[in-house]
């Protein structure tokens, strides 16, 4: 990890790395010294003597757009530590066609940025990548491991202590049946767990406040509830980027008003056909408010070639197809400059509430904990039943939704 001068200034400050490395045992002293409470799983001690920690974690954008802030908090706390993250592809294949698009998933460019993050490991698309990278993170000898995982939480259990044989491991742990004795082993391979949630062991708590209550309960670190909005910020290079693009697109100008329109989650519940994203288009240009409004319809670049044929003979005027093919950054970029953006149940609706754009959020209703944080700026339209599919939602319960922002 790079550190600037200032940044070494408030280390030392912290009590960080430089006096850690000057005074071991001062350094220590005064660590366990702090007389504020807290009580925690990783013990103190021990994280004062380390160098770093791994997490593990299959994330999706969504969630790192909330634990990035206790990822946060975490840096704060303990400024001596490095940060190392493990990011498990679940859609791990031997197929070689498959690994160009898992290599170039959109969480690792923006995990590049983070100023908290020292290492991230992010081949683990293949068995045999994976395997290296087993390999490696071993040869780290981690004195401490903590797995974030929410799905096969057992199997993570038994992944942490194998990465690190000696050092101490934690993570979630499920109840399990009496006689699943597989899982009851592999959870003995904890040193100490958080117990699973679910939306009716967190009633009424968002997602960031279930994560922020990991840390808590992990670390002693408590992350207040205005610090844990998503913040995202976008590279010069891609806010020009996104100006330049909505300039060819003609949508430049203090009075344009352009549309984002996402219809893809990864689950097919989850989705919009995109037939029903023209039908929004054409509708909304016969309401006056958004009869001059561009367009901008977000397709996953492996059905890029799918969604162009079927916009082709649709003759939208001041509609376009948009893709964040070489960088994560293009597509918070392009939000940013939309007045508003409508989505199906997945990042881009937690994106809109970092950018700070009027979202309105299509989802089911098994997951309410993951609705956009920033309800002042949200409107959520929820299926009727719980086991409806988003694509009971229509076109009509979108414009109902506009009419009622307009009033």
């Amino acid at each position: 990890m790079k550190i600037s001068s200032e940044q070494t200034l408030e280390l030392d400050s912290w009590g960080g790395r430089t006096r850690r490395q000057a005074d071991p045992a001062a350094f220590e002293a005064d660590w366990l010294a702090d007389t504020t409470p807290r009580t925690a799983l990783v013990d103190r001690a021990l994280l004062a003597r380390a160098d770093k920690i791994l997490f593990i974690a299959h994330l999706a954008l969504g969630d790192f757009t909330y634990l990035q802030s206790c990822f946060a908090a975490f840096a704060r706390a303990f400024p001596h530590l490095d940060i190392h993250l493990w990011v498990d592809e679940r859609r791990r294949t031997n197929r070689a066609a498959d690994w160009p698009h898992l290599k170039k998933y959109a969480l690792y460019d923006w995990l590049a940025e983070c100023p908290h993050i020292a290492k991230v490991y992010n081949e683990t698309y293949s068995p045999a990548l994976y395997e290296a990278s087993l390999q490696e993170a071993q040869r780290q000898d981690y004195p401490v491991v903590v797995s974030l995982a929410v799905l096969d939480r057992h199997k993570y259990a038994g992944m942490a202590r194998k990465i690190s044989p000696r050092g101490f491991v934690v993570g979630q742990k499920k109840r399990v049946r009496p006689y699943d004795l597989p899982k009851h082993l592999a959870y003995r391979k904890l040193d100490a767990f958080i117990p699973a949630y679910n939306a009716a062991s967190h009633p009424d708590q968002h997602i960031s406040d279930i994560y922020a209550e990991w840390f808590t309960q992990l670390f002693g670190i408590a992350i207040p509830p205005a610090a844990r909005y998503p913040v995202l910020s976008i590279p010069d290079r891609w806010m020009a980027y996104a100006r330049d693009q909505f300039a060819a697109w003609g949508f430049e100008g203090a009075g344009s008003k352009v549309v984002f329109l996402n219809a893809y989650s990864k689950s097919i519940e989850r989705s919009w056909p995109l037939e029903r994203v023209i039908e929004l288009i054409r509708t909304m240009r016969r309401d006056a408010r958004w009869r001059d409004a561009g367009f901008v319809v977000n397709v996953v670049p492996e059905d890029l070639a799918r969604a162009r044929a079927l916009f082709a003979g649709q003759d939208l005027a001041r509609t376009h197809l948009f893709s964040a093919e070489d960088n994560f950054f293009q597509l918070p970029a392009v939000l940013s400059l939309c007045k508003l953006i409508v989505s199906v149940e997945t990042a881009v609706m937690h994106l809109a509430n970092a950018v700070h754009v009027p979202v309105i959020a299509l989802m089911r209703q098994k997951n309410p904990e993951w609705t956009p944080i920033d309800t002042r700026n949200s409107t959520v339209i929820t299926v009727a039943r719980r086991d409806d599919w988003v694509d009971k939602i229509g076109v009509d319960d979108v414009m109902a939704a506009l009419a009622r922002q307009a009033t």
